[in-house]
């Protein structure tokens, strides 16, 4: 068996797809709140590469247990499927196997289901190696209760959208294999932590952290671009970037901290993603500060946010300090500005800006700074003339509140936040 498993040729023409989704009640609100679900839908079919024909949905209490979808609405899909020669349907909801296996017979072309997506989404746009072997082991372990069908479903005849990763070497494998492979990607992963955890040693006195979280598509690489005057990429469409990105920033007080942008979140999170990018997220373990970022024209912001603070509830950091920033606040019609109102007063101490434009990147960067603040120290310390570079590093990594010149040294007041003590401490040993 090979190293790694070898990627499916992927089609560059984009495919012609069907979503659907179940809903559970009668009631208006679950009706609208499925049609944003398969409006999300429809997006990440579109990140994924195909173009969205027709949407379906079915009010059921509970989804079919043999094909999701009630036999009429099945026969009601096969027809639109061979009418505008489909080639995809993608399900909100995730199918068990043999509700691939039924619907992929009786439709006669491929079937995914929400959390399959994703993943395919997510191993388009891997880039390091680190992220291919998160994205492998997660699609693998996705795939592995679902190998009765992956002998066909993942066959180089369909290609496509659903069929990037795990790759044709699969096929002549059995399960024996696969978990063999499953154990070889944790190991790798298992030595990437231990990496990062002796880097992390390393830089045990290194500047305040602030982590980026936020509902994909947020804004959250665009501000950070802002905050750091870097060029990190961006794009309108969910999950542009999936690789942890750390710029460092200058506050207004001229102090220096090290920013974080993390993977977005969705809802439906397939649970195997999140626990194969624990070591990508712990970026937002380490932080100080979480900058929560939500989009403040999105019709779902109430879900957004919750959907985040699940996330980081699972993650174990809700706890952290965390301003919540609404972000796109110029994409809010001028007819439907008291929903920023509403928020300000229902979320306390958020801050309203817009990355694109610039507006509110200084409070922004004041909250910081207090809440960096109430974790901070003052010092009084004196540096002499001749180690004046020392003087220098102590302005960037603690906020100087006072200055004061004798013949020959400096005295200064500094505020240091609790991170950086042992550093400071450390410099002024190599000044005495």
């Amino acid at each position: 068996m090979k190293e790694s498993f070898e990627h499916f040729e992927t089609h560059t023409e984009r495919e012609k797809a069907a979503i659907a989704c179940i809903i559970r009640s009668t009631k208006a609100q679950a009706r609208a709140e499925a049609t944003d679900h398969l409006d999300e839908l429809e997006r990440l079919a579109d990140t994924a590469g195909a173009d969205v024909l027709i949407r379906m949905t079915q009010e059921r209490p509970l989804p079919d247990g043999a094909m999701y979808l009630g036999k009429g609405k099945v026969e009601e899909l096969k027809k639109h499927v061979e009418m505008l020669e489909l080639q995809l349907v993608i399900f909100d909801d995730e199918l068990s196997p043999v509700q691939v296996r039924n619907l992929e017979k009786e439709l006669g072309i491929k079937v995914l289901d929400r959390p399959g997506l994703i993943l395919d989404i997510f191993a388009s746009r891997a880039r390091t190696r680190e992220a291919k072997t998160q994205i492998e082991l997660a699609q693998l372990e996705y795939f592995l209760p679902r190998l009765t069908r992956q002998w066909t479903h993942l066959s180089k005849q369909y290609g496509g959208i659903g069929t990037k990763g795990p790759g044709e070497t699969q096929i002549e494998t059995d399960r024996r294999l696969i978990n063999t492979r499953i154990s070889k990607l944790k190991e790798k992963l298992e030595l990437i932590k231990r990496q990062h955890e002796i880097r992390r040693e390393g830089r045990s006195d290194e500047l305040a952290r602030v982590a980026l979280v936020g509902y994909t598509n947020a804004g959250k690489s665009s501000l950070l671009n802002i905050l750091a005057s870097s060029e990190v990429f961006v794009e309108d469409r969910l999950f542009a970037t999936l690789d942890a990105t750390t710029r460092s920033v200058t506050l207004s007080n001229g102090q220096h901290i090290l920013t974080t942008d993390t993977v977005g979140f969705i809802r439906k999170l397939p649970p195997k993603l999140v626990a194969s990018f624990r070591t990508t997220l712990e970026e937002v373990e380490e932080a100080d500060i979480l900058l929560h970022v939500v989009d403040a024209g999105s019709k779902d912001i109430e879900e957004h946010i919750a959907v985040v603070k699940a996330t980081l509830e699972d993650l174990k950091v809700a706890e952290k300090p965390t301003i919540i920033v609404f972000n796109k606040t110029d994409l809010v019609p001028k007819d439907e500005r008291y929903k920023i109102e509403d928020l300000a007063s229902n979320y306390p101490h958020s801050v309203f800006i817009s990355a694109h434009h610039g507006y509110g990147i200084t409070t922004l960067k004041d909250e910081i700074i207090a809440i960096l603040t109430e974790s901070s120290s003052e010092m009084n310390v004196e540096v002499p003339m001749d180690h004046y570079e020392i003087a220098s590093k102590l302005h960037e990594i603690a906020e100087v509140k006072e200055r004061k010149y004798t013949e020959n040294s400096v005295l200064l007041k500094l505020l240091v936040h609790r991170r950086n003590l042992s550093r400071v401490e450390r410099l002024l040993a190599l000044a005495a």
